[in-house]
């Protein structure tokens, strides 16, 4: 057996070894800036593993989007866990986008990094937050985030749970191209945020109908059978888009060809990029969702209940 063939085996077995097992992400590559200054750099903040296998797949689910943005003409993703080692991947973005925990861990968090962003942000560079992350704790400048984002959630009046939801869109929007009303089963939701104002650029793009009894709130107790807003769009006074999305708890969610287009297309928006008239392509494989996934623990079985002993 010659060297060559050894090795060209060597890499055979390797890959297969890679597609066997689900939480090998070696093949993502990170932190990969443009080699092209006109391509439209958008940076996705990956937050570390978290909740059960197959929610919260944070790394998972923004290996799917890098791979679908990679298609869309004039495009370079940058892919970085928590925060770039090298911040020179942050120079000339036109979005960032955050998908991992919220309520205090979010990794820009920390004053140098929040400066940072504060920069970029106010600079008109777009803003994009998934599930959770839009969620700050009491203390936060939440009301920089919703001047950038277009909403925020907070404990006093936001409310969150997991049910089925049957997604409507409403009105017309660049961000709505291509999407259909669609239903996400046993998904997890957050509502009740803290909007900006319709008249200072905020549009609601997708809502749906919330189990009464997930209102947690006194303030969204006040709204039994509104539909509750899931997804927006925000236009900055001042220049700059923010676009939010509170589904994707359920790594299969990426499966609903509505909400890929939903989400990518408001990636693109959020970067100031023309939406195609017919929304982005996304082309998906269902074998897809089993690759990249987080090593997380597994949920603890329950011991089974111990018979009584007969006295004798």
């Amino acid at each position: 057996m010659n060297s060559l063939f050894r090795f060209a085996l060597l890499l055979a077995l390797t890959a297969s070894l890679r597609a066997a097992d689900p939480h090998d992400q070696s093949g993502v590559a990170l932190e990969v800036d443009s080699p092209d200054p006109k391509l439209a750099k958008i940076v996705l903040l990956v937050g570390g593993p978290s909740s059960k296998p197959m929610a919260h797949e944070y790394f998972a689910g923004c290996a799917l989007l890098m791979d679908w943005l990679k298609k869309q003409p004039g495009v370079w993703p940058v892919m970085v866990r928590d925060w770039p080692k090298n911040e020179k991947v942050l120079e000339g973005a036109k979005c960032v986008l955050y998908f991992g925990d919220g309520g205090g861990k979010q990794p820009f968090i920390e004053p140098v990094r929040w400066a940072k962003l504060s920069q970029m942000l106010d600079a008109g560079c777009g803003f994009v937050l998934l599930h959770q992350s839009v969620d700050f704790p009491k203390g936060a400048d939440g009301e920089k985030i919703k001047g950038w984002l277009g909403g925020v959630f907070h404990g006093d009046i936001g409310c969150r749970g997991h049910w089925d939801m049957d997604l409507k869109t409403v009105g017309e929007h660049p961000v709505l191209r291509g999407v259909k009303p669609f239903a996400a089963p046993g998904d997890g939701w957050l509502y009740n945020l803290h909007f900006a104002e319709k008249d200072k650029g905020f549009a609601p793009l997708i809502v749906g109908q919330v189990p009464d009894k997930s209102r947690s709130s006194a303030d969204a107790k006040q709204h039994n059978g509104r539909d509750e807003v899931i997804g927006w769009a925000h236009q900055r006074p001042g220049g700059g888009r923010g676009f939010g999305f509170t589904g994707v708890d359920l790594h299969k969610s990426w499966s609903y060809e509505s909400q890929r287009k939903f989400v990518v297309n408001g990636i693109l928006w959020s970067a100031g990029l023309e939406v195609p008239a017919d929304g982005a392509k996304t082309t998906f494989d269902e074998a897809d969702l089993n690759k990249n996934l987080d090593k997380k623990a597994a949920p603890a079985t329950k011991a089974a209940p111990k018979k009584a002993v007969e006295a004798k």
